[in-house]
Parts: structure tokens; C-alpha cells; sequence
């Protein structure tokens, strides 16, 4: 499997994340209007901005294989970092927006929802589980941290969903004395939004901040480097992700006393053993450094 597989199978993945999230989302708004919801039409809010974070994935992840060029030599990887940050701001003012909505109508007195909006979130807890398993296999197989982070997001829509669920049976059932369980339900689903859109902005700012890659990938990234003929030790790594890939600046310890040219040789060796042996590794930066000396006099 090579890079294009990885981007591929991301792309596939955040387009069934578009049309799923999407029929829910338009599914929620109409049954919020039409069967007197306020819950229904909060989560429908959380469903459309699933899609919208799906289909800005799908866009990031299509733009960022295009070539470097002389605006931007590292490529355009850093793209779904950037898209993914606008996206979580977008659903931290929604989450605001419904929070608002919920307890500004909290008082007032609303026809009891439909009994086909129990329906409606039924389905949405079953296709948005089912979505999350698909959306997570894949990010963890390609190491997309947006698909990831999209997965997530469709988990807790499960969640929400549920919440949903479980307002609208009181409302529904529980008489007149109960109508406010339908604004509860739609507080919950603010505060998943809210914390939805603030853990997506989060993990989004670090990438952007050039954070330190994982612990499993700094340790393969040795692991391959030692294994290179000449290299003695790794005196420092820097690991950081751009997009599906890794961007490497390694410093490797090898003879002091040999030759320039043949210093030169092992540091190409350590690149392209790295770039040929881990499919997310986009570029390597090798400096050579003298191996310290066991036998000092």
C-alpha cells in the first residue's frame, strides 16, 4: 500500500461521511420543523455541520496531493489541518447557537413532538454508530487524523442522538408536565457540540504548531535508521505530521573518522530507507554527526 492508497481510502471514507451525515442532518431538520422538536432541530444543526466537516475533509484531502510548487515547497499537505480548525470554530458558534435556543425557550409552552421523530432518531443513533465504525477503521488503517477526528464526531452524534431520543419519548408520553425534557435534550446536544467542535479545534492547533509525532512513529522511524549499515546511534528526531504523512529532520551518529563522501552515502541511505520503508514519511532531513568516541584517551 502506498500514499495514494492511504489518500484514496481517506477520500472514500469522508464522502460517506458527506452523504450519510447529510440525509440525517436534512432528515432531523424536517422532522424538528414538522414534528414540533426543538431537540430534533438542535441535533439536525450537529448532523449538517458533520457534513460540512466531511465534505471540507474530502476537499483537504484532495488538495493536499497536489505537487509542491514555488509558493510552497513543502507541498500543500498542512491543508487539512487549516480546513479542519475553520471547521471546529464553525461548530463551536452552532453549539453556541443552540445552547442559546434551548434555554431562551425553556418557559415556553410547545405543542408535544410527533411520534415519527422517535423514528428519526432511532435511525440517526443506528446509521451514525455504524458510520463511526467504518470512518475510525479507516482512519486508524491510514493515519488521517481529520478522518479520525470526523469519526469521533459521528460517535457523538450517536450520542446526542440518543439523548434526542430519550427527550422526545418523555416529551412525547410523559403529558404537558414534561415538554421540558425536549429542551434538556437539546442542551445535552450543545454541550456535545461544544466539546465536539473545541477537542476537533484543539487537535487541529497542535498539528498546525508542528507538535512532536507519536510515540509508535518516533520509535519506527529509529528503529529503521539503526538499521541502516554505519549508522552507529540517533542523536535527535523531529518528527512532525503534515496531513497523512511526516515530515523527518534525524541527526545520525556515524565513524568520525571516515570520509566525507561516505558520511554523505549513509545519509542518503538513512532517507531513502526511511521514505521507501514507512509510506507516511514525506521527506527526511539527515544531519551527520561524529559517534561519540568509546575509548576516549
Amino acid at each position: 500500500m502506498n500514499i495514494h492508497d492511504l489518500y484514496r481510502q481517506s477520500r472514500h471514507a469522508a464522502l460517506w461521511g458527506v452523504a450519510v451525515t447529510l440525509s440525517l442532518g436534512l432528515a432531523k431538520l424536517a422532522g424538528g420543523l414538522f414534528g414540533h422538536s426543538l431537540a430534533l432541530l438542535s441535533d439536525s444543526v450537529h448532523s449538517l455541520g458533520d457534513a460540512l466537516a466531511a465534505a471540507s475533509v474530502w476537499g483537504a484531502l484532495l488538495w493536499a496531493q497536489q505537487p509542491a510548487d514555488r509558493e510552497h515547497p513543502y507541498g500543500h499537505t498542512r491543508v487539512e489541518a487549516v480546513v479542519g480548525s475553520n471547521v471546529a470554530l464553525l461548530l463551536i458558534l452552532s453549539g453556541l447557537w443552540v445552547a442559546w435556543e434551548s434555554l431562551h425557550g425553556f418557559r415556553e409552552h410547545a405543542p408535544p413532538p410527533e411520534p415519527f421523530t422517535l423514528v428519526i432518531a432511532v435511525a440517526s443513533i443506528i446509521m451514525s454508530e455504524g458510520l463511526y465504525r467504518y470512518s475510525s477503521r479507516v482512519a486508524r488503517r491510514t493515519g488521517s487524523s481529520a478522518v479520525l477526528a470526523a469519526s469521533w464526531d459521528q460517535r457523538l452524534d450517536a450520542f446526542g442522538s440518543l439523548a434526542v431520543l430519550i427527550g422526545l419519548a418523555l416529551a412525547t408520553w410523559g403529558g404537558p408536565s414534561w415538554h421540558a425534557a425536549d429542551h434538556v435534550a437539546a442542551l445535552l446536544v450543545s454541550l456535545v457540540i461544544l466539546w465536539t467542535g473545541g477537542k476537533l479545534f484543539w487537535a487541529s492547533l497542535q498539528e498546525l504548531m508542528d507538535r512532536q509525532a507519536d510515540p509508535e512513529v518516533l520509535q519506527k522511524v529509529r528503529e529503521e535508521a539503526l538499521a541502516v549499515p554505519g549508522v552507529r546511534g540517533v542523536e535527535k528526531l523531529l518528527v512532525r505530521k503534515t496531513g497523512l504523512e511526516y515530515l523527518v529532520d534525524i541527526h545520525v551518529e556515524v565513524d568520525p573518522d571516515m570520509s566525507v563522501r561516505d558520511g554523505h552515502n549513509i545519509g542518503h541511505a538513512v532517507k531513502d530507507r526511511l521514505v521507501n520503508e514507512i509510506v507516511t514519511v514525506k521527506d527526511v532531513l539527515v544531519h551527520i554527526e561524529p559517534a561519540p568516541n568509546p575509548n576516549p584517551p
